[in-house]
């Protein structure tokens, strides 16, 4: 991959962002043009010939694995809390290494009854990361905008840091920080080789005014990059990335009701219109936004 200016085969979809079966997903994605896909656990789990046989289908399909999704409400817990959050991590780790992921992402806790102390955060993750060593997978955190202590990436970054483990590192979702209004300056704390996987999506309204909203836009109303009103921040944003260092992956976590009742082939190619602009428009400055030629042409008339 050309890492060094940036190339639509840095992009890949979710499955997450597909109705239908876990093989129709994979189809799509792939014949869209993507050479990548992230897994959702619930499509893993859910079919219906076992988990085996979804491996086995992740395995043909030729794509390879930018991440597995996702482990909740892992950190701050005790007593019997944590021991049953440790052994379902345990699970979802030997499932990542079986689908050859190498990324398992943890979002930050939203429970009430999770400390709140970072330190204590961080002692989780650490642990969850000693358990990822054997299986080879890094720990992707991520900072979710409704979290009860860490709801953005700069306080993710501070627990990751505060952890120190050599396989603990953050995960950025354009979603959260746009919600939440961090400032893309921050981004200049970061250490490029500790960002381990970036989502992306937009949504259709610039400002979100509540918790409650912010949680059904996230869940309902996300849509592929330059469909929605935050294209120049989305722009911004990998270009901040490119320019910091990072040559990771890229993925589209679209959770939108609209797509979900779409032909498969008609969502992943809007994504591939997304992955287009953003691998060769904003990293190489070569071809316009999503549906900016034809508005050109008639604004030339």
């Amino acid at each position: 991959m050309d890492h060094l200016n940036g190339n639509v085969d840095d992009f890949g979809m979710d499955t997450i962002s597909l109705a239908g079966t876990l093989e129709g997903k994979l189809r799509a994605i792939r014949e869209a043009g993507f050479r990548q896909v992230m897994l959702s656990a619930r499509d893993v789990v859910g079919h219906p010939d076992g988990l085996q046989a979804a491996v086995q289908a992740v395995l043909d399909s030729g794509l390879r694995v930018t991440g597995f999704q996702v482990l909740r409400d892992f950190e701050g817990l005790s007593g019997h809390l944590h021991d049953y959050k440790v052994d379902i991590a345990k699970s979802m780790l030997e499932m990542c290494a079986a689908l050859g992921s190498k990324i398992l992402l943890v979002c930050s806790s939203t429970s009430t009854h999770a400390a709140t102390d970072p330190d204590v955060l961080a002692k989780d993750l650490r642990k969850l990361a000693m358990l990822a060593v054997p299986l080879g997978i890094k720990v992707a955190y991520e900072g979710l905008s409704w979290g009860r202590t860490v709801n953005e990436f700069t306080t993710a970054w501070d627990v990751v840091c505060r952890a120190d483990a050599p396989n603990l590192g953050i995960g950025l979702d354009s979603f959260h920080m746009f919600a939440m209004q961090t400032p893309l300056d921050d981004l200049e704390f970061l250490d490029p080789e500790k960002i381990y996987l970036v989502q992306l999506a937009d949504f259709m309204w610039q400002e979100i005014r509540s918790v409650e909203e912010r949680i059904t836009t996230a869940r309902h109303f996300r849509v592929f990059p330059g469909e929605g009103v935050h294209t120049d921040a989305v722009a911004d944003l990998v270009t901040r990335l490119h320019q910091l260092g990072y040559r990771g992956d890229y993925s589209f976590e679209v959770f939108n009701d609209d797509y979900q009742q779409l032909p498969l082939p008609v969502v992943a190619q809007r994504a591939r219109k997304s992955a287009v602009w953003l691998g060769e428009g904003v990293l190489r400055r070569s071809v316009p936004l999503p549906n900016q030629i034809r508005l050109r042409r008639r604004a030339a008339r």
